[in-house]
């Protein structure tokens, strides 16, 4: 404001009216946080009556060293400029600010007495204008201003889901968020130039996709999803993306891209692939080389993995730099994978694209194509050198495609969205517009051969013995004499080898038309040594058979399920006011666990909290604790609680709490502490 200073004596910014309007509330009630393309409005006190011609220059700027100036208009002008507008009466005037839908986010500072008020301004998914506008309620309840979620794990035959704290309103995320932004490689090159692109939810999600890793640049995580975790927290152990480390915006402990992105204003939700293939070469074709004991060839087989589960976020946002039908839903995957323009990150890539096979569509389309598309192929490596193709999957990648619903905590698929129905015509369209020769596709009509193999179980408790039944039915007309190979290893969900379990060789006559089952008993013994913290048991079968022009081989991952941590939150909570939570879990295993610690998290209830049982936990020991916390904000809130021990990890557990608003005779009702 210029030269005016000495009338002016205070400057209301009237955050918790404007917050409230601007759906920020929930970030800070006392800061002021709004969103572009919605006015707000802040009141200026001068020391006495204005002159009846006097006028307001209004000046904005961002950056740390003030690198944009922004020239706010006295009257309403393009759409795509910032302008206000004044009431005066006597001693104060209403001053209400216009942001363009397409403003830059960011913090911004207008000089006001000696002083500069700072504000910070986000996308807006209300706003019909701004590109990142999502015309229905449930889902912007949902996609922005939810903290809680659901990440759905396991295997595409057995799915489990995990509570997961986002975050995005808890103290100091938003100051964080941004200044993850100030330490790109972009922002460090030129922050003038960085600042005045962060109109774009696009160049923005591309930025923190690359500083969510910390592969080569200043990102905040740095992936291992192996041991050791001694100078880190092993991922297990995470309920959520914040952790009670924050203490200012250097912290660096913003976890997660979804975390960010919803923070900033742009709808997100998170998206699970089961059995998600990273196809190196681009060849839409995984291939694991074998040895003949079955054994995998890690060394000699190149970079093609296929994880039995593979997480990623969906952004929505208008795609003003493609052509009509690539809007709506895109993907981004932070996880340092490949490289994408020189940088370790992934997307955005519209879905629709990846459905309808457009590959030349930016960014990243080929990749995430063959994420839900690849084959996957089983070689044997002969003892001179030859391969020996085995087996080829078409069907197993991109399975049970999957998210939270926003009608509740269930599952909704959403595989349809990226590929059209296995087998169908309009597959095999797509398939050849990305360049997979038809020919791959096998069709409905193809006969099955003579012997046929499969794998069943139940569903095993990590701790306990069970049995494995391998079937061989022979559908010929003549009796079958085979060898059958059965192989139980542990791997990790990204299908690293730790160990083999259980292995028997045997030869089996199979009558015709008959079936004849072997069980491969695995002992609790057996793979405790090598299991990972992930508890996944793979199962291999193989078949060789005189006359059979071909071996089988059939593969299924086992997840072992864990108990379960449980929680009572005993009367009603208010917020601001102690209330105490019950906490229980009972060794399910033949051993003593050692080492044990509870993690406590919960958006608006408490900040990350460890507590430690003191001595061993017997077989069949409960242990008990008992934490008190005062809410910190209303509503209905997730306490989630995670267990670990040397033999046992990522226990979970998980209650609703619903914090109550506090009422005074006196004072005004209290909904959050400050």
């Amino acid at each position: 404001m210029a030269n005016r200073s000495s009338l002016i004596s205070d400057v209301d910014l009237r955050s918790p009216e404007n917050n409230s309007a601007h759906h920020t509330r929930e970030i800070n009630g006392k800061r002021l946080i709004v969103r572009r393309g919605q006015p707000f409005s802040i009141t200026v006190q001068s020391n006495g009556s204005l002159p009846p011609k006097h006028h307001l220059d209004l000046v904005l700027h961002l950056g740390k060293r003030d690198e944009v100036e922004i020239k706010v208009q006295k009257e309403r002008g393009a759409g795509d400029k910032w302008w206000f507008n004044q009431q005066g009466a006597q001693d104060e005037m209403l001053l209400t600010l216009h942001s363009p839908a397409d403003a830059i986010i960011g913090g911004y500072s207008l000089a006001v007495l000696k002083d500069k008020m700072s504000f910070h301004l986000l996308y807006n998914p209300w706003c019909k204008d701004d590109v990142v506008y999502l015309p229905d309620e449930t889902q912007l309840q949902e996609y922005i201003m939810n903290e809680d979620g659901i990440i759905y794990m396991g295997t595409w035959e057995y799915i489990k889901s995990t509570h997961w704290n986002y975050g995005q309103f808890e103290d100091y995320v938003m100051d964080i968020c941004f200044e993850v932004l100030n330490n790109s490689n972009d922002a460090l090159r030129n922050s003038q130039m960085d600042i005045e692109q962060r109109f774009d939810p696009v160049y923005v999600s591309r930025i923190i996709a690359a500083m969510v890793n910390s592969n080569d640049d200043r990102g905040v995580l740095t992936g291992r999803w192996t041991e050791p975790h001694s100078d880190g927290v092993a991922p297990h152990q995470w309920t959520g993306s914040v952790r009670s480390s924050v203490s200012g915006a250097n912290a660096g402990c913003l976890r997660d891209l979804f975390t960010v992105l919803r923070c900033l204003g742009i709808p997100t939700r998170l998206i699970t692939n089961f059995s998600s293939a990273h196809d190196v070469d681009g060849n839409l074709s995984i291939d694991f080389l074998l040895d003949e004991n079955l054994q995998p060839l890690e060394s000699r087989g190149g970079r093609d993995s296929s994880w039995n589960f593979h997480c990623w976020v969906e952004s929505w946002m208008r795609r003003d730099d493609l052509p009509k039908g690539n809007d709506g839903w895109q993907v981004l995957d932070p996880t340092p994978q490949e490289l994408s323009d020189g940088v370790f990150r992934c997307g955005p890539c519209p879905v629709t694209a990846i459905k309808e096979g457009n590959l030349g569509v930016k960014y990243d389309a080929p990749f995430v194509f063959a994420e839900v598309n690849a084959d996957i192929i089983h070689w044997i490596v002969q003892r001179n050198g030859q391969r020996r193709k085995i087996r080829v999957d078409h069907a197993t990648v991109g399975r049970n495609i999957s998210t939270k619903s926003v009608y509740g905590d269930f599952r909704d698929d959403v595989t349809l969205h990226y590929k059209y129905p296995e087998g169908s015509k309009k597959e095999r369209e797509v398939y050849e517009k990305a360049g997979r020769r038809v020919t791959d596709v096998p069709s409905e009509s193809s006969e099955p051969g003579r012997l046929q193999l499969s794998i069943k179980h139940a569903k095993p408790v990590f701790g306990t013995d069970f049995d494995v039944i391998i079937e061989v039915k022979n559908e010929g007309d003549q009796d079958a004499h085979v060898q059958l190979t059965m192989l139980a290893m542990a791997v990790t969900y990204s299908s690293l080898h730790r160990g083999n379990c259980q292995r028997q060789t045997t030869t089996v006559m199979v009558p015709a038309h008959k079936a004849q089952q072997k069980v491969l008993r695995l002992r609790y013994d057996d793979y405790a040594q090598c299991v990972s913290d992930d508890h996944l048991i793979r199962v291999k079968a193989f078949v060789e058979a005189p006359g059979e022009n071909e071996p089988l081989l059939t593969v299924t991952d086992i997840p072992l399920s864990r108990p379960e941590v449980f929680i009572q939150v005993p009367g009603k909570a208010f917020v601001c006011e102690q209330v105490k939570a019950s906490i229980s879990f009972t060794n399910p295993l033949p051993v003593p666990l050692k080492g044990g610690v509870f993690t406590l998290e919960g958006a608006g209830l408490l900040s990350s909290t460890k507590m430690h049982v003191s001595g061993d936990i017997s077989p069949g020991q409960t242990v008990s604790i008992v934490v008190s916390f005062s809410p910190m904000r209303t509503g209905v809130r997730k306490l989630l609680v995670d267990f670990d021990s040397d033999r046992l990890k990522d226990v979970k557990g998980v209650t609703t709490v619903v914090v109550r608003k506090k009422y005074r005779n006196i004072f005004p009702e209290i909904t959050e502490c400050y």
